[in-house]
């Protein structure tokens, strides 16, 4: 029952720069990005890729540079390499207390199987186009954690229904601008900074092997763990979560797809929580422990939530197995 030995790297993805709409250059993100702690920073400006002159390795921070692809207001999607297109905030449905300043940014193309996945949790947008009145909109600019607590139930009930025909990968993605006036150089105002943002909501990426300090090479670990599905979602203000992991007997990791022969799922915690088993969205087992180990009887898709103080703290990807 040997876990699986991944590298576990905490990527901070979907944010935008001076380069498109954010109000921080290219080496303010860096700067915020090592401050936060961060593995990986994942650069989406709209409709460009200015900010590759920059990509590489910054005082232990890997930069990687994407884009998110905007034709209109809607069916926006973040792209990174020749082959992951993951839609960005898709059930996007606009405020619903502020009707006037958003109307929603969904993407209609769900279908296409050309997508990678989605970005099933988007901090900023899920968050903000919740927001009922100006005070909570502020509370949450001061003190995310005071009104972040789970993904909309709309969100991933559409996406376990999406798993159910095909490998969907979910990620979990800031859309952060740092809101803010720039002068000189300087953003002497502004709302949710960078470094704050970064600390918040993760997509935490399982790579076959540690980093090389080779762009080329690490760039290729961290896309290849995405596009399978070795990744998870984790509120890292929370609680730290690297040191998760879930995995089937006899080694099928996180994302694999796989015939149904009876397998055990296994999931390990960093710290004590209430760890819960999913199949095709259902909780099947329900433990307030650090660890959980459970005998698939049935095929289905199969993931992990863990919750701390009654907030999604961590949400897996799926393993499926599938009938034979």
């Amino acid at each position: 029952m040997p876990a699986p030995l991944l590298d576990d790297l905490a990527c901070v993805v979907h944010l935008h720069s001076t380069f498109s709409d954010g109000t921080g250059s290219v080496p303010q993100i860096i700067r915020a990005g090592v401050r936060s702690g961060a593995d990986v920073v994942m650069l989406t400006d709209h409709n460009t890729r200015a900010g590759a002159a920059f990509e590489g390795w910054h005082d232990g921070l890997l930069l990687l540079v994407g884009e998110e692809d905007t034709p209109a207001k809607h069916d926006h999607t973040l792209v990174f390499g020749d082959r992951l297109a993951f839609a960005a905030h898709p059930f996007s449905r606009g405020s619903r207390r502020f009707r006037r300043l958003s109307a929603g940014m969904p993407h209609t193309g769900l279908a296409d199987a050309a997508l990678t996945g989605i970005e099933l949790w988007s901090f900023v947008t899920d968050t903000a186009e919740r927001v009922g009145s100006v005070r909570e909109g502020l509370l949450f600019a001061a003190a995310p954690l005071r009104v972040l607590d789970h993904p909309p139930r709309e969100n991933v009930v559409e996406w376990d229904r999406m798993c159910l025909s095909r490998r969907v990968v979910a990620l979990g993605g800031l859309d952060a601008h740092q809101i803010g006036l720039r002068v000189g150089g300087r953003v002497p105002l502004r709302l949710m900074g960078y470094a704050r943002s970064f600390r918040q909501l993760r997509t935490h990426v399982l790579v076959d092997a540690p980093p090389s300090g080779v762009l080329e090479a690490d760039r290729a670990l961290v896309y290849d763990a995405l596009g399978s599905g070795r990744c998870y979602i984790a509120v890292d203000a929370l609680a730290p979560a690297r040191g998760f992991s879930f995995w089937a007997s006899p080694d099928l990791p996180m994302g694999s797809e796989a015939a149904f022969e009876g397998q055990t799922l296994h999931a390990r915690l960093p710290r004590p929580a209430e760890l819960r088993l999913l199949r095709n969205g259902t909780p099947i087992a329900v433990v307030d422990d650090w660890r959980l180990d459970h005998g698939a009887r049935t095929a289905g898709v199969y993931r992990i939530e863990a919750r701390l103080r009654d907030r999604t703290w961590i949400l897996s990807n799926p393993i499926y197995l599938r009938k034979a």
